[in-house]
């Protein structure tokens, strides 16, 4: 049986169509998928991201244990609500999941993806075990992600007693106000919040957004904007046998000290010594293709210096051209042409910088 959120009969109020994603029935889109995208980059939109998993983490020890468990550093996070992007790797310096923690006036909090939560939770369990650290993961709760340049004015007057707090919020921060969470983070290169609340409040704050003038954008939306975002999906970009340095989250480990033994460590360090050296390794890039035809996952790359494949393409609302992401060799450069294989034939794209898009505007050269 497929799971539902708290807001399952609001998408269908909504009008969404509804399709499975990761053991959840979740909405596609509301009509137009297009619209909602734009919807995103020009005004605000809002999406049920309430699949994803919050837990809670206590324990005199929950620093060490994050200390251990991911690539980045809990230390680093210098007041309460700061939070950071990590990956979460398996001793093989694969990527389990991609997370974002948060430290909170009772510890931490983590929040994992939907289609991984059970895997995550496993892996955390007897690691959280030998530090004597709590996990609790927050099933009781749902969570809506309101994005967009006026996503922020919009939900403060969907909650007026929250407006003072949410105004405060720095990028990348996160606090509660009661059974509450309010943080500034997303997945569409746009400003906006991450809001988790118990799961009777849902439908009434959607309903407020809605009034407040937030459209209501589905899973094809948000795949559109996180690609145009340069952001990675789970499964897509990485994944239990890709390194975070192939999938461009070498910037999310911390290796000072040098004394902090993360998991994964020891073979993620030798793989940066070999990618130094100039090894026959893979790198994460950004493709731009204006021909015929829209790039899709799992196209061929073909480089003078070898050969690679994207893990996510699609045409580009916002920028009306096609892009992907693509792991290439490592010769591959910014401002190099490569050849795709689109349906059979070799077209050329051009390599560049992600991100493709931030704040409604073009950012690549």
């Amino acid at each position: 049986m497929a799971q539902r959120t708290p807001l399952f009969d609001a998408h269908l109020a909504a009008n969404g169509k509804i399709v499975d994603f990761a053991g959840w029935e979740m909405p596609i889109n509301y009509g137009s998928q297009i619209k909602e995208h734009e919807a995103v980059r020009g005004d605000a939109g809002m999406f049920d991201v309430s699949h994803m998993t919050a837990v809670d983490v206590r324990g005199e020890r929950a620093t060490e244990f994050f200390q251990k468990l991911i690539g980045n550093d809990v230390a680093k996070l210098g007041f309460e609500g700061k939070a950071l992007y990590s990956g979460m790797l398996n001793e093989a310096g694969g990527v389990i999941d991609d997370l974002i923690v948060y430290k909170t006036s009772w510890g931490y909090r983590v929040v994992v993806n939907a289609g991984t939560t059970d895997k995550d939770l496993a892996w955390m369990a007897p690691i959280a075990a030998s530090f004597h650290v709590e996990l609790t993961p927050r099933r009781d709760l749902a969570m809506i992600a309101v994005q967009g340049p006026n996503a922020i004015a919009k939900a403060q007057a969907a909650r007026p007693d929250a407006a003072e707090l949410i105004a405060g919020l720095q990028v990348f921060q996160g606090l509660p106000m009661g059974d509450w969470f309010f943080a500034r983070t997303g997945y569409t290169g746009e400003d906006g919040l991450e809001i988790s609340m118990p799961a009777a409040e849902a439908i009434p704050f959607w309903n407020a957004l809605i009034a407040a003038g937030v459209a209501p954008a589905g899973l094809g939306a948000r795949d559109t904007l996180r690609l145009e975002a340069g952001m990675n999906l789970y499964g897509n970009e990485m994944d239990d046998n890709t390194s975070p340095l192939a999938a461009g989250m070498g910037w999310t480990i911390a290796w000072e000290p040098a004394s902090r033994d993360f998991v994964g460590r020891s073979v993620v360090e030798k793989e940066k010594a070999a990618r130094a050296a100039g090894g026959a390794l893979l790198k994460q890039v950004g493709l731009v293709y204006e021909g015929k035809g829209v790039l899709r996952g799992h196209m061929k790359v073909v480089a003078e210096s070898g050969e690679g494949e994207i893990t996510s393409g699609t045409f580009s609302p916002s920028l009306q051209v096609s892009i992907a992401m693509a792991r290439v060799p490592l010769a591959v450069k910014v401002g190099d042409t490569v050849q795709v294989d689109v349906r059979g034939t070799l077209q050329p794209a051009r390599v560049v910088k992600m991100p493709f898009v931030r704040n409604g505007k073009k950012v690549y050269e």
